[in-house]
């Protein structure tokens, strides 16, 4: 699934060089994530106790502590006398995500509107001419990387630690249910293009503008997801 990723948000934790500060717990459970969010753990998936603490070289007791994390965070489901299986999320509950992640990134757009300054306007068109060059040249993996910097900064630029959690649990969620159909059904010059859209809108000035510019650019994700799984339906039948 690496290769079958949409580009319009969220932030897969990396696996490599886990921060020793944090317990052994807390590594396992970004390094499972990382797993998860990557696609390496496909959906429906079953997490192989033995294997995992073999690979991470811990014992079960830390991996069935970051198991049941992931649980509360929605990426997984344990299923009792199965075991614990990477999240599927139906196309129903996907569409239910995108509407609310819509809110949420519309409210971070309003947001965004009294807290701009020259500082971070300057680093969000850097952000969009560089993700300009990548859609010309049609770089599919580094726009896709750069596009992900792209939303977290602007997320963390709200300054709502709230805002920014809930949002990238919806985020993660819709993780397990991308396809890289999202990108050829929308296209890297048209997501810039949506971008350059809210960065005009938060250096307006006008909250209702930022709001609305923001949350247009999820409802158009949602509707390149639809697109994709009744194109993938049809080809089926």
């Amino acid at each position: 699934m690496s290769e079958e990723r949409a580009i319009d948000e969220g932030t897969p934790v990396s696996e490599q060089e886990p921060d020793r500060s944090l317990s052994l717990t807390v590594q396992t459970e970004r390094r499972l994530e990382h797993l998860i969010l990557t696609g390496e753990l496909q959906p429906g998936e079953r997490l192989n106790e033995l294997e995992l603490s073999q690979r991470f070289g811990i014992s079960r007791g830390p991996l069935r502590e970051s198991m049941q994390a992931l649980h509360a965070k929605g990426l997984v489901e344990m299923i009792r006398n199965r075991g614990v299986f990477v999240r599927a999320i139906s196309t129903d509950e996907a569409m239910e995500l995108y509407d609310v992640r819509a809110a949420v990134f519309g409210l971070a757009g309003r947001i965004l509107t009294d807290r701009v300054n020259d500082e971070l306007l300057a680093r969000m068109h850097q952000f969009l001419d560089e993700l300009e060059v990548l859609a010309q040249a049609r770089n599919f993996d580094d726009y896709y990387r750069l596009n992900l910097a792209f939303h977290d900064y602007l997320i963390n630029a709200t300054g709502n630690s709230t805002l920014v959690a809930e949002y990238r649990g919806f985020v993660n969620k819709l993780h397990l249910c991308r396809a890289r159909g999202l990108v050829q059904a929308g296209g890297l010059a048209v997501s810039n293009r949506e971008h350059r859209e809210m960065v005009d809108a938060i250096a307006s000035g006008d909250k209702l503008r930022a709001q609305e510019a923001f949350f247009r650019h999820v409802e158009r994700a949602k509707l390149r997801f639809r697109s994709t799984v009744e194109q993938s339906a049809n080809r089926r039948d």
